[in-house]
């Protein structure tokens, strides 16, 4: 199948303070539900903090998500999606093909299966049980729930430009970049966990989110996907993996309070930066 359709820089060297506020602001995002665990006076309290707060990132992104589905469904971002879709595919060359069709595969169930399946493994044998159940869990609660929304919209797939590989299904919302924005970034997730510093933790997520994004292009390029197909298939992704990633964080809570030592799962202390 075929696929359709500058930023100015300051060249002044940066301080410290401005090397340093990326790495910063990830470290909070990160250490966010531990740290408001910390202003809860009993482990209930804060289970229940850990589960609002995965509420709120099922919420919001379920509101984005009605937002999206609302203009989709009345036709609203058609003429977008079209123009987008052309536009990738006057570009489209044999070499590019190739490589796109490689980058597609990493979002397949078969692909997505063998990365869940290694590091669920990886994680069990190291005595991160729950953290090997959530990475089950969100995988394959999200490839339930994208055949339902699939099913349930019966989007048709684009006829703007040839396709340049196989599709079956629906088109709304896309799985593969519903799957592989679930899987990636709750990998990147479990990894940044037991890693020591941020800037390992912040290289993870970049990798992660770069994954993500071209997977996310290559389903336009190969025109199996509107751009709103794979936009929303992102959204619903990270509000599901929010939501299950907060969990995990309140299961964690309780367990490293209440539980026997076999229950606990330790992370690295964290090294000081410098």
């Amino acid at each position: 199948m075929s696929a359709s359709p500058t930023d100015r820089r300051d060249t002044t060297e940066p301080g410290p303070d401005t090397r340093g506020h990326l790495s910063r602001v990830w470290d909070v995002i990160f250490d966010l539900l531990r740290f408001i665990a910390r202003y809860a006076h009993n482990v209930y309290a804060t289970f229940g903090i850990f589960l609002l707060i995965g509420a709120a990132f099922a919420l919001a992104g379920t509101w984005a998500f009605a937002m999206l589905a609302g203009h989709v469904t009345s036709g609203g971002t058609q003429a977008f999606d079209d123009a987008v879709l052309q536009w990738l595919g006057a570009r489209r060359a044999p070499t590019l093909d190739a490589v796109m069709l490689e980058i597609t595969s990493l979002g397949t169930t078969s692909v997505v299966t063998m990365v869940v399946g290694v590091a669920a493994l990886f994680l069990w044998l190291n005595k991160h049980k729950h953290s090997a159940i959530l990475l089950l869990v969100a995988t394959f609660g999200g490839i339930l729930l994208n055949n339902l929304l699939k099913a349930g919209f019966s989007r048709p797939r684009p006829d703007v430009i040839p396709w340049a590989t196989t599709a079956t299904f629906y088109s709304f919302p896309s799985g593969h970049a519903m799957s592989a924005t679930i899987v990636y970034s709750t990998v990147a997730y479990l990894a940044g966990r037991l890693q020591r510093t941020r800037a390992a933790r912040l290289a993870i997520t970049c990798v992660a989110a770069i994954v993500v994004s071209i997977i996310c292009i290559s389903r336009l390029y190969l025109g199996v996907h509107y751009p709103s197909d794979v936009l929303a298939g992102v959204i619903i992704g990270l509000a599901w993996a929010g939501f299950c990633m907060a969990t995990l964080e309140a299961i964690q809570l309780y367990a490293r309070r209440n539980a026997p030592q076999l229950l606990r799962e330790e992370r690295p202390a964290p090294v000081p930066e410098s």
